[in-house]
C-alpha cells in the first residue's frame, strides 16, 4: 500500500488489496473509500472483495466509482459527505490515487484556495495544475 496524505483526515492510494487491510488498520485509518470502477480490475480487487476485507477488519467502507465522465458535482459532493461524515482518517483509493485527489480538490475548492489545494496534492505526489481553472471557478461560485 502506498498511502499519500493530503490532509490529516484524507489520504489517497493506488489500488489496494485484501492483503493490505492489516497495514491500513495499523496506520490508523478508520474508513476506506473506493473510487475505482469494478470494470478496471479483476474480481479479487473489485469493491465487494475489498469491502468484505475492510469490514472484517472493522473499517467503514464506501464505494463511489469515478471516471472522467462521472466526476459530476453530485459525485464530488457525495465523496465529501463520505469523508466528512464518517470515522477518520480516511483512505480513498483508485488506480493511482489521482481520481481520489481530483475529487477531493473539487470538493474543497469553495473552502481552500487553488494554491492551497495544489500545494497539498503536489506534496502528496499529484500534479493537478490543470485543475486550476475549475478550482478557481468553483471558488468564485
Amino acid at each position: 500500500m502506498d498511502a499519500r496524505v493530503i490532509t490529516p483526515r484524507y489520504a489517497v492510494s493506488p489500488q489496494i488489496s485484501v492483503e493490505d487491510m492489516p497495514e491500513i488498520v495499523a496506520d490508523g485509518y478508520k474508513t476506506v473509500i473506493c473510487n475505482r470502477p469494478d470494470a478496471e480490475v479483476p474480481p479479487s480487487h473489485q469493491a465487494d472483495a475489498i469491502r468484505a476485507a475492510a469490514e472484517a477488519a472493522g473499517l467503514v467502507f464506501h464505494e463511489l466509482p469515478l471516471t472522467h465522465q462521472t466526476m459530476t458535482p453530485e459525485n464530488v459532493a457525495q465523496q465529501r459527505a463520505f469523508y466528512e461524515d464518517c470515522p477518520g482518517p480516511v483512505l480513498a483509493y483508485c488506480a493511482s490515487g489521482t481520481r481520489c485527489s481530483v475529487v477531493w480538490s473539487l470538493g474543497v475548492a469553495s473552502d481552500l484556495s487553488a494554491d492551497e489545494i495544489l500545494q497539498k496534492t503536489s506534496k502528496a505526489g499529484y500534479q493537478l495544475d490543470g485543475l486550476r481553472p475549475a478550482l478557481e471557478a468553483i471558488a468564485e461560485g
